[in-house]
């Protein structure tokens, strides 16, 4: 896996401050790990550069973090001359909005998801397909493959410069209205199917179709209101955002489905790519591959902690055993037998050899 090296590097201070004051109410934040040592030498003097960089979650979340993280490399590396302002929390659209940004040049950087992103690389929806990656150690290991740069390499013409994947997460579902332990549950049988707000990606809505639900795509920016107001009954994503996020506010119930592994992107305008120097250009790159590694470290210490927090705030999770996600693996299948020959038949059976590779090892 990744090594990361030890530094006394203000940023880890900067971490761990964020996320102490902002969300230890009732308990220590997670003994998150410094980040990695920023080394090399300064690279050649090749003029100034303010990148605007648009990110969906808060600052407490690993995505800012890691973001600050690549910035401070590119700003060490270049003595300054390279600086990157972060607006998060949707500040300046939607991961939709922001990508449609980057191809006009009028937003320089954008981390996304994957899954809203298969406007661009089709193959992406690969990422969408339930309970494909099994563990986190399998779903990292596809995104260093050769298999995930050539969905990097494929954004290319598009007006985006795709720089690396790292971790979204596995969405976990969270409601209003009523635990959720079987597939029977998200239909409602005597009483309405759950309401549930996916992101605008056709896999997702196949999925929650599939069960039973009114799945609601909507922006991310708009989901909160939307939970207070009853508009919808709940939504899905990793455990880390729903406490960034403030859902347990607004959501009674979570369950511990891990349906979906689906990964970040971090992109470049490919407008702001091509004015850069070759030099800054392959260090954009290497800071990009440093701060995902680092994200990725982040939200693995995360992960469960968020969780146990949602708990301490009340917020009733439901773990569901090996026996109750088989129910609601069966449930899903036709979404799988659908969706796997329109993504394509080659690109999954390597996915799955990797995930093989990784489970066997």
């Amino acid at each position: 896996m990744m090594l990361i090296r030890r530094s006394t590097l203000t940023l880890a201070g900067v971490a761990s401050l964020t996320l102490g004051v902002a969300l230890a109410a009732q308990a220590q934040s997670p003994d998150l790990s410094d980040p990695p040592a920023i080394d090399g030498e300064v690279v050649g003097d090749h003029g100034s550069h303010t990148l605007r960089m648009g990110i969906g979650l808060a600052e407490t979340s690993p995505q800012y973090l890691s973001s600050q993280y690549f910035g401070e490399i590119l700003s060490q590396r270049t003595e300054g001359r390279i600086t990157v302002n972060i607006f998060p929390n949707s500040q300046l659209g939607d991961d939709v909005q922001m990508m449609e940004m980057l191809q006009t040049g009028t937003l320089d950087l954008s981390y996304p998801s994957s899954s809203p992103a298969v406007t661009y690389v089709p193959e992406l929806a690969a990422f969408d397909l339930p309970f494909l990656l099994p563990t986190r150690e399998a779903a990292v290991a596809v995104m260093q493959s050769d298999v995930a740069q050539s969905m990097l390499d494929a954004f290319d013409g598009t007006g985006i410069k795709a720089l690396t994947f790292s971790e979204n997460g596995y969405r976990q579902l969270s409601n209003s209205a009523r635990p959720v332990t079987s597939p029977e549950d998200v239909a409602g049988l005597d009483v309405r199917g759950l309401t549930v707000r996916t992101m605008e990606n056709p896999v997702h809505l196949a999925i929650w179709q599939t069960l039973g639900a009114n799945p609601t795509p909507m922006a991310f920016g708009e989901l909160f209101s939307a939970m207070e107001q009853g508009v919808v009954d709940g939504q899905e994503n990793p455990w880390s955002t729903i406490l960034t996020s403030n859902f347990h506010e607004v959501q009674d119930y979570g369950s511990e489905t891990r349906h979906v592994y689906t990964p970040f992107i971090m992109m470049m305008s490919e407008r702001t790519w091509d004015r850069l120097a070759p030099e800054y250009q392959a260090l954009v790159q290497e800071a990009a591959r440093q701060s995902a590694e680092y994200e990725i470290q982040l939200a693995t210490e995360y992960d469960d902690w968020s969780r146990d927090q949602l708990e301490a705030r009340g917020m009733q999770i439901t773990r569901l055993d090996d026996a109750q996600i088989a129910a609601f693996q069966e449930a899903v299948q036709p979404v799988y037998e659908e969706w796997a020959p329109r993504i394509g038949e080659e690109l999954i059976n390597d996915i799955q050899a990797i995930v093989e590779s990784v489970m066997n090892d």
